[in-house]
Order: structure tokens, then sequence, then C-alpha cells
């Protein structure tokens, strides 16, 4: 048995999202074909086809979930399933037309995909795990060690891995931005997984290698960007003092229901989410 986790960012040009998140969801080998069969028939099911038919390129969660989505769905009231479906589907063939029944009907269906792709992902036993920085977080001057955002993300996966009874591997899998900036990132992830106490330990059941591939054509790396726009915008723990948009507070709780959380025998927590408030190292410690 192994364990996928699927990595995709949120808010990282820093200037509207109100938090920074790296999150990623993990999913059991046997369960990831499952889940992106019933991912593409939700997807028929809600708009008529794929949407990378619609869109050809991957539909990404600000396209999917923006304030625009949620003020053309509340417009008119809620459309059966069946002229749900017909409407979204005529409003993505012909753009060039769109009506009032057919955006009200495509923003409702949008919603109504993400939180039912959150639920599917959910019946398959999948784990979220997320590190959240705030905008305004201080950041390194060294841009050649891996960020504490990226450590701390393979901490919480190392815990949830080796708390399992067979102690299953995990492999990584980046969203392929463009090459260059994946060499960088895959040094900088060789070098923490080879070089440091913390990630000599985490390479014990975490592949030290990780894939890189185009979201457009991989479903689960969409599906966490969804939840990575999701916690930027709709969650908020303890210490995320940045408003949250009121209409995605039901699909925040969708997210938060598949945060990786575990008691230990001790009584304490472990959690899928960390809030960093500074990215800078603390005192020459390696994390």
């Amino acid at each position: 048995m192994s364990w996928s986790f699927f990595i995709d960012e949120s808010g990282q040009d820093r200037r509207a999202s109100p938090y920074e998140v790296l999150a990623a969801i993990g999913v059991e080998d046997r369960r990831i074909w499952p889940l992106i069969r019933q991912l593409s028939d939700a997807q028929a099911h809600f708009f008529g086809m794929r949407l990378f038919e619609a869109y050809g390129r991957e539909a990404k969660a600000q396209k999917l979930l923006n304030a625009k989505t949620f003020r053309l769905a509340g417009q008119m009231p809620s459309f059966d399933h069946a002229e749900r479906t017909r409407l979204a589907n005529e409003a993505l063939m012909d753009g060039a037309h769109p009506t009032t029944e057919r955006l009200t009907a495509l923003g409702q269906a949008k919603i109504a995909y993400c939180r039912f792709a959150l639920k599917l992902a959910r019946r398959q036993k999948a784990q979220v795990f997320a590190t959240i920085v705030p905008r305004t977080a201080p950041r390194p001057d060294d841009f050649n060690a891996l960020r504490k955002d990226y450590a701390y993300l393979f901490e919480r996966i190392f815990y949830f891995l080796n708390g399992l009874e067979e102690e299953p591997m995990g492999y990584l899998v980046f969203d392929e931005i463009d090459r260059s900036a994946c060499h960088i990132l895959l040094g900088q992830v060789s070098n923490y997984f080879v070089r440091t106490a913390n990630g000599r330990t985490r390479a014990r059941l975490i592949i030290p290698e990780p894939f890189f591939v185009h979201s457009d054509l991989t479903t689960l790396v969409q599906l966490a960007d969804i939840m990575a726009y999701v916690i930027s915008w709709g969650v908020r723990l303890r210490s995320m003092n940045e408003p949250a948009r009121a209409e995605l507070s039901l699909i925040a709780d969708d997210v938060l229901a598949l945060r990786f959380a575990r008691r230990l025998a001790g009584g304490e927590w472990q959690s899928g989410f960390k809030i960093i408030n500074d990215l800078r190292p603390a005192g020459g410690a390696r994390n």
C-alpha cells in the first residue's frame, strides 16, 4: 500500500488573496482511479461535459468559486438538476450568447460540483494537509533553501504516514509550472530530504524525488487547487484574522471535514494544517 499526495497552491502572487496556501490531498493508491472516475462522471453530471473540454485547460478554483460565481448563482431561484445541467452546458458551449438563465445555472452548477467533489474525496477517505501563510508574513533572504511552508507540509504528511499501521510510503505529486522552476524546486526538495536531519527522518516514508504533472490533465491536482483556494478565502482557524468570504462557509466546512487530525496517546493532537506567520528560519533551526 502507498499514498499519493497531490499538491497545489493558492495566493502565491500575494496580491488579493488573504493567505498563501500550499495544500495537499492524500489518496491511498487503490482509491486514486475510482476517485478520478467519479470526479469525471460528476463533471458530466453537473455540466453535461468535462470541464477541460469546456475551457481547454484546467478549471481553476479562481474561476469556479470566485465572488462573481456566487453573485450569478444567486440572481435567480435554484433550478432543478436537469434544467440546471442543460443551461450550464449551453453556457459553456455557447459563451458568445449568455442569458440570465444560463449564467445563473452555470454559477449554481459550479458551486454544486465543487461541494460534491469534496464529498467524493471524503468517501474515498482522502486526507487534506495545508500550510497557511499570511500575505504580509516576512520572507527569507535565501531563495536556495526549501521554504518553511514546504518543510512543514512534508512534516504533516510524515506524521500521517507514520501513524498508519503499515507505515506506507508516500509520493509527492506537484503541479508542473515552468521547467526551470520545477528544476529549482526539485533541487530544494532533494537537498531537504538528503542534507537535513528532519528531511532524512521523513525520507523513511516520503519518496524524496517528487513527480511533476500538468494540472490541466491531472484531476486530483485540480482538486488540491480547489482546497487551497477555499482555505485561503474561506477557512478560518484560530489566529487567522483576515476576513473570510461568507458565501464560502459551507465549502470551507467540507474542506475542514477532510483535514487530517489525530489524537496521540499522550492526549496531544496532530493536525494536517499549519499556520506559519514568519517564513524566515528561526535561530538556525532546520525544519
